[in-house]
């Protein structure tokens, strides 16, 4: 969902000035000298919390835990600075926190400051020791790289053996990546080292550089490691009272539902960055958790997308100016790491990421600048045995919120339709997969283009107050065949439409075993705006992002956790992933409330015998049969979080899962090509510029290959001889 900024009308407003003036009196002392910042900033942020949230918490000893299990985590995600009996001191406090936010004191927060700023001292001297000395990898042992799985140390002398394996690990990871450049560099014709270094899959040695022996390259492998930790410790050393103050609020926050969140003055900054700036460049947006900088999304017709090999979940691990030795931005901040992502168009960046199953891969990326074009919906016509299948793409629910006269995705939508019915298409595939969502209100609108008037969703408050959201429209853009298209990425306003078709019975939706999950809506408070004038000296103390209201179909049951089950499961690339809502910490339940009253599509689909048909397909396609091999490597992978510490097993494991991948591409390559053809109006319109008519056809180059559509044009095919 996109997070409109909630202005403060008159009523907000004064709700909010009583909410501070009860804080302000809650702790003004007697000597009427004013709450300190963080006093008022944690009264503000509970009393707006438990009135304005969707599902507020009881401020209990049950909070109190919560919010401890949570800033412990975030505190100290890899267990490698803090003792048990440190965590056994913190636990103290475990119920007591509750209370120390109620009368503003946070001995809590100073103990786990004091605790964690001795212990990094230490570890300061302690990884430049380990460091300094070569490892042998010639050893069998093992390294538990789950660090949820494994135990905060014992003592200091078991600390120092988890520092060491984690630098030997860390050491050994950027080892095998140089080999396998060396091994890349050997195996390129002759030319190749003066070829640009953009189709490079690793960080390949220039012309100039020479070959490595073994040695070498576990010497620069310790110094890069070096490095980082350097980078890393002074980024800590950086942190201020004001940083650890809105950690620790945001963690209070973040208890509540994990799209609840504080936002300090900075962060916010950054966050509208995020929003907008950030699709210059690579075309991605990110996001910080457990101290590793992770893809949230692929802008459509960006670098990123174009370059295929970056994808959400991908965790950034380093990034090299072409060339050039690659920086850790492990962690880093969003908006410092951004900075070496972000660059001129047509300038190369290389991104070292951490895929899902735990493999590392080198992406090369040629900077540009997103085609605003193709950030909108767009059709095609896929010719498949003497029938025009139409094929629907939107990236996201967009939609001009400011009234100044901007595109609005179900108008372009309806238009994309209204294009499709005049080349006669017998069957439509709407893609979703990937959208993030949007706006709720072209969701609605967009549902009514393929059924009669309606109610589409139901939105639900914290008061229980239900609103059914309702298309008026009577007219049916297109009454064929339908097939939707989503994986587990299609999150908010994809699932809204989704569940709407579902549940009209109007078309088949197709693709991973459930969507995301999120079915939730957030909006910004902005505190500052609350304070009233005796408060000033406090500003500035930030925003607040909360969850104000839920989504429900129209059948009764919520999009929230659970998401949409696809009616027809088709086996993806993700598939092995334990994405979604339910994975994150503290998310909102699925529950249901009344259905709304609505009416079925006339000729619903024949589920049972689509679906039998589909998994028969399914089973037969080479390219599919590669997948699920893929996906089950993947997931053992996953699984298996235990690796090697010997250079031989563990570069054995690597080229394992890169030959599956490499039969996979090879199996994709040899796959039946889908015949996707640009629309004719859209053609004349392009008025015969080749540059302009390149660029269009680049969305469905990339999907001439996509079994997933190729299996959506089959399911329509299908019901087509019903």
């Amino acid at each position: 969902m996109s997070f409109p900024r909630l202005k403060v009308g008159l009523y907000a407003f004064l709700v909010a000035a009583v909410f501070v003036l009860a804080s302000y009196r809650l702790f003004r002392r007697a000597d009427s000298t004013v709450p300190s910042k963080d006093q008022v900033l944690n009264g503000l942020m509970l009393q707006v919390l438990s009135s304005q949230h969707y599902q507020p918490e009881k401020i209990d000893d049950a909070f109190s835990k919560r919010v401890f299990d949570l800033y412990l985590k975030n505190l100290d995600y890899r267990k490698q600075f803090l003792l048990a009996s440190d965590v056994e001191e913190l636990r103290r406090y475990q119920t007591q926190i509750d209370d120390q936010v109620k009368r503003g004191s946070r001995e809590f927060l100073d103990l786990s400051t004091k605790l964690l700023s001795e212990r990094t001292k230490e570890m300061q001297n302690l990884y430049h020791e380990i460091l300094a000395k070569p490892f042998d990898f010639t050893t069998s042992e093992t390294f538990e790289t789950d660090f949820e799985k494994a135990a905060f140390p014992a003592d200091k002398g078991a600390q120092k053996e988890l520092w060491r394996k984690l630098l030997k690990y860390e050491t050994l990871s950027r080892v095998s990546e140089m080999m396998e450049a060396q091994e890349k560099a050997k195996e390129a014709k002759p030319s190749a080292a003066t070829a640009a270094p953009s189709a490079a899959n690793a960080e390949a040695p220039t012309a100039t550089e020479p070959v490595r022996t073994l040695p070498q390259m576990e010497a620069e492998a310790r110094k890069r490691v070096l490095k980082y930790y350097d980078n890393q410790f002074a980024d800590f050393n950086e942190n201020d009272a004001n940083d650890r103050l809105a950690a620790y609020a945001n963690t209070i926050a973040n208890t509540y539902d994990p799209h609840t969140e504080y936002f300090a003055p900075k962060a916010k900054e950054d966050f509208d960055y995020e929003m907008t700036g950030r699709f210059e460049g690579i075309g991605a947006t990110l996001r910080e958790k457990d101290g590793l900088i992770y893809v949230d999304e692929i802008m459509p017709g960006s670098a990123s997308a174009r370059q295929g090999d970056l994808k959400k979940g991908d965790a950034l691990l380093r990034v090299a100016q072409g060339a050039a030795e690659p920086v850790s931005i492990e962690g880093w901040r969003t908006a410092k790491a951004v900075t070496l992502i972000r660059g001129k168009k047509g300038s190369e960046v290389r991104l070292t990421v951490k895929k899902p199953d735990g493999s590392t891969k080198v992406i090369p990326i040629i900077r540009d600048v997103v085609e605003v074009s193709e950030k909108y919906a767009q059709s095609s016509v896929i010719n498949d045995n003497g029938q025009k299948i139409g094929y629907l793409r939107l990236p996201g629910f967009y939609a001009d919120f400011s009234d100044n006269g901007g595109r609005s995705s179900s108008d372009d939508v309806k238009k994309e339709i209204a294009k499709l019915n005049a080349e006669g298409v017998k069957g439509m595939i709407l893609d979703l997969r990937f959208n993030g969502g949007g706006s709720l209100g072209d969701a609605v609108s967009m549902a009514g283009l393929f059924m009669e008037s309606g109610p589409m969703v139901q939105v639900r408050d914290s008061r229980g107050r239900t609103q059914v959201l309702t298309d008026n429209d009577p007219r049916v853009q297109y009454s064929g065949p339908l097939v939707v298209l989503v994986n587990k990425y299609s999150a908010s306003a994809s699932e809204i439409l989704a569940a709407a078709v579902q549940d009209y019975k109007r078309g088949v939706v197709l693709g991973s075993t459930s969507t995301y999950g999120k079915g939730t809506v957030q909006r910004i408070f902005d505190l500052d705006e609350a304070l009233p004038a005796e408060l000033n000296s406090v500003k500035p103390i930030g925003s607040l992002k909360l969850t104000t209201q839920k989504f429900y179909r129209v059948n009764g049951g919520s999009t929230q956790f659970k998401g949409v089950v696809s009616d027809i499961v088709v086996p993806d690339l993700y598939s092995y992933l334990d994405q979604g809502e339910k994975e994150m910490d503290y998310p909102l339940k699925w529950d249901e409330i009344q259905p709304a009253r609505y009416r079925p599509w006339d000729s619903p689909p024949a589920l049972e015998k689509l679906r039998t048909n589909s998994k028969a397909r399914i089973a037969s396609n080479p390219s599919f049969k590669v997948m699920d091999e893929m996906v089950k490597s993947m997931r053992k992978r996953k699984d298996e979080t235990v690796v090697s510490l010997k250079l031989s097993a563990y570069r054995a494991e690597q080229q394992q899962a890169k030959a599956i991948s490499d039969r996979y591409e090879a199996a994709q390559k040899t796959a039946t090509g889908l015949d996707f053809a640009l629309l004719p109006v859209d053609l004349r319109a392009l008025g015969g510029d080749t540059v302009k008519i390149n660029r269009a056809s680049r969305v469905t180059k990339s999907l001439k290959k996509d079994i997933t559509i190729g299996e959506a044009v089959a399911v329509i095919q299908d019901e087509l001889k019903q």
